[in-house]
C-alpha cells in the first residue's frame, strides 16, 4: 500500500472510531449539561420579554417586529445528534489525518507511543486554551468572538510547537524556547467579557467545563492509540510482501 494510502486509511479508522466514541460520550455527559444551560437561558429571555413587553405593542412603534427570522439550526433529538456525530467524524478523520502522517514519518511502533501523542494533542488543541477560555455553556457571557478565536488558535499552535521543541530536540536552548512559547499565550491573557453575571448556575458551568476535558482526553487516547495501531499493521504487512 502506498504511503498515502497508509495516511488516508489510518485517518479514517482511527477518526471514525474516534468521532464516534466521542459523540457517545457527549450524549451521555456533556448534552445533558447543555440542554439545562439551555431552559435557564429560555427562562431569562421569556422574563426579559415579559419585562419588556409593553415597547412591543406600542401602536406608533417602529422597533422590528418581535418574530424575527432566526438562524437554522437542527432540531432537537435524533437530527441534533446526527450533525453532531457527522462533526465529530470530520473533526476526528481531519486530526487522524495529521497524525498518521507524523507517525508515517517519524515511524511510531505501538499504541504506547499513539497514547502520548494523543495526550499531547489534548493539551495543545483543549487543555491550554481551557486555561483561558474555558469551554462554555449556552447563556454564559463571553468576549469578543474573534479576539477569542485568535488567542485560541495562538494559544493551539504556540503549545503544539513548544511540546515539540520540548521532546523532539536534545538541545537545552530549544526546550527552554519550547517552555516559553507554550507560556507565552497563558501570560498575555485570554480576552474575557466586560461582565461576567450569568443566569446560569456556576456549578452547572464547572461540570461542563470538566464534563467537556474529560471526553476530549478520551476522544485524544482513542485517536492516537488507533491511529499508531493501524499504522503500526499497515507498515508490518508491507513489510512482510514478498520483494
Amino acid at each position: 500500500m502506498g504511503f498515502f494510502k497508509s495516511i488516508l486509511l489510518c485517518g479514517l479508522i482511527a477518526g471514525v472510531v474516534a468521532g464516534f466514541a466521542l459523540t457517545a460520550l457527549q450524549t451521555v455527559k456533556v448534552y445533558p449539561l447543555i440542554f439545562a444551560a439551555e431552559e435557564f437561558e429560555d427562562t431569562a429571555h421569556d422574563h426579559g420579554s415579559h419585562d419588556h413587553g409593553d415597547a412591543k405593542t406600542t401602536p406608533n412603534s417602529t422597533s422590528k417586529p418581535a418574530t424575527e427570522a432566526k438562524p437554522w439550526m437542527p432540531a432537537d433529538g435524533i437530527e441534533r445528534l446526527f450533525y453532531s456525530l457527522l462533526s465529530n467524524i470530520l473533526m476526528g478523520v481531519g486530526l487522524g489525518l495529521v497524525l498518521a502522517a507524523i507517525f508515517a514519518l517519524r515511524d511510531v511502533e505501538n499504541w504506547r507511543q499513539g497514547a502520548i501523542w494523543g495526550l499531547a494533542g489534548f493539551i495543545a488543541v483543549n487543555l491550554a486554551p481551557a486555561l483561558g477560555i474555558p469551554p462554555e455553556l449556552p447563556g454564559m457571557p463571553s468576549g469578543a468572538l474573534l479576539a477569542r478565536q485568535t488567542w485560541w488558535l495562538t494559544t493551539a499552535l504556540c503549545t503544539g510547537a513548544g511540546i515539540a521543541l520540548i521532546f523532539l530536540t536534545a538541545n537545552l536552548i530549544w526546550r527552554v524556547a519550547g517552555a516559553a512559547l507554550i507560556a507565552l499565550p497563558q501570560i498575555y491573557g485570554a480576552p474575557h467579557p466586560d461582565s461576567v453575571a450569568s443566569d446560569v448556575p456556576a456549578t452547572l458551568a464547572a461540570d461542563f467545563a470538566t464534563a467537556s476535558l474529560a471526553t476530549n482526553l478520551i476522544f485524544w487516547a482513542i485517536l492516537g492509540i488507533l491511529a499508531a495501531e493501524v499504522m503500526s499493521r499497515l507498515d508490518r504487512n508491507k513489510d512482510a510482501r514478498p520483494a
